[in-house]
């Protein structure tokens, strides 16, 4: 069954490719520029980048989130961050991906991978490169850099991988001049990055169908996209209640509560151990995702796995909110299958040396325990994943 899977299906195809891009990468090597990984390094490496700045990227949640972003992508390019950065010759300093990358996730509405995808078409823009390849080689150089950054982050890594094969896919390049070529790869950057923009809307969208009068939605964690979820039943005058779970260590729950509170939501909030407690009042489950994997199963904060069972054994459907982005060429067979994201954790008492703390960040969730995925590609079921894979990466 394994050589039915996505990634076998494109490994193969790209393998052929590999050896060739390796021996022309050296032979540029020596006239290409340092590579961009030196710049702003995650400062501690042994504990997720994510989760260092967690509270600063996502401090500032607004009830009109959706305008800010709708804001930034209609800016004039004078005052677009990722032009003004990359006019590396007006300024005296030189252009770097990872400093770009930061000022985007300074904006609060902006994901992270959503940032990285508008710093690498920053890339592109300030460019000094002469040949389709040299341009190619330099983007793979910064992509890898903003990988490296965080090597724990599924939605950033995917994110990279995605916009590189959105923006480099035709074969037509190869035969236009290469200032032409240019303008058609900052052409599909910038769109890739609107429909990126657009993915919660459209998701939201998605959604409302399955939101019904008087019933009870189960939250776990703070998603922007299930946020968006609730945010557009509440406009459309739905009468539906939420119990969010606290998130533990971080809260996340709690500034989830915050937010809906601000619309008039009612909203109860909860102690993680009491998922299974409040379970018979809840109709159904809806969650975010740090990333979706090629099984149809999802990767998301610790605690979505034993929530997804307890709905499952109780019968109540469980879905799943993430934008395309996040599906990684990924296919974790159990909770130990995957790079430990850690996250630092206060128990409010001091811990003895002797007694060993759990500080896994997140969990993975089997596709059967989950109903459907809402995504910007449609509603998926979780067996669909795997063929919307190959289409996204070919």
């Amino acid at each position: 069954m394994w050589r039915r899977s996505a990634s076998f299906v494109l490994d193969k195809q790209q393998q052929q490719y590999d050896d060739v891009e390796k021996q022309e990468s050296s032979l540029l090597s020596s006239t290409t520029t340092p590579s961009m990984a030196e710049t702003l390094q995650n400062p501690s490496p042994k504990i997720s980048a994510y989760y260092q700045t967690r509270a600063a990227h996502h401090g500032v949640v607004t009830s009109d989130w959706l305008a800010q972003a709708q804001a930034a992508v209609g800016r004039d390019p004078d005052d677009h961050p990722s032009e003004s950065s990359s006019k590396s010759n007006d300024s005296g300093k030189p252009f770097g991906v990872i400093d770009d990358f930061n000022n985007w996730r300074k904006q609060p509405d902006l994901a992270e991978a959503v940032a990285a995808i508008r710093a690498l078409a920053s890339v592109i823009r300030s460019s000094q490169a002469t040949t389709m390849m040299e341009l190619e080689i330099e983007l793979k150089k910064a992509s890898d850099s903003l990988k490296s950054w965080d090597t724990t982050s599924i939605s950033l890594t995917a994110g990279c991988d995605l916009f590189l094969r959105y923006v480099t896919r035709t074969s037509a390049l190869e035969y236009e001049d290469f200032d032409s070529a240019k303008l058609r790869l900052i052409e599909r950057a910038e769109k890739f990055g609107e429909i990126s923009y657009k993915a919660r809307k459209i998701i939201a969208m998605l959604g409302q169908d399955f939101i019904f009068d008087g019933c009870t939605i189960l939250v776990h964690g703070f998603s922007r996209v299930v946020l968006e979820v609730l945010k557009m039943a509440a406009q459309n005058r739905k009468l539906f209640r939420v119990f969010c779970t606290e998130g533990r260590p971080d809260r996340t729950g709690l500034r989830l509560s915050n937010e809906l509170a601000k619309l008039d939501v009612p909203v109860k909030l909860l102690i993680d151990s009491a998922a299974a407690y409040s379970m018979d009042e809840v109709d159904m489950v809806f969650v975010g995702a740090d990333g979706v994997v090629e099984s149809g199963g999802i990767i998301n904060m610790m605690g979505t796995y034993q929530i997804a069972l307890v709905a499952n054994c109780m019968n109540k459907p469980v879905y799943v909110a993430a934008e395309s982005y996040k599906f990684a060429r990924l296919y974790p067979l159990d909770q130990k299958d995957m790079v430990p994201a850690l996250r630092p954790i206060d128990f409010g008492v001091p811990i003895p040396s002797k007694v060993e703390v759990e500080t896994s960040a997140r969990d993975y969730t089997p596709p059967q325990y989950l109903t459907l995925l809402f995504t910007d590609l449609g509603i998926l079921t979780p067996s669909a994943v795997s063929d919307e894979l190959i289409q996204l990466y070919l």
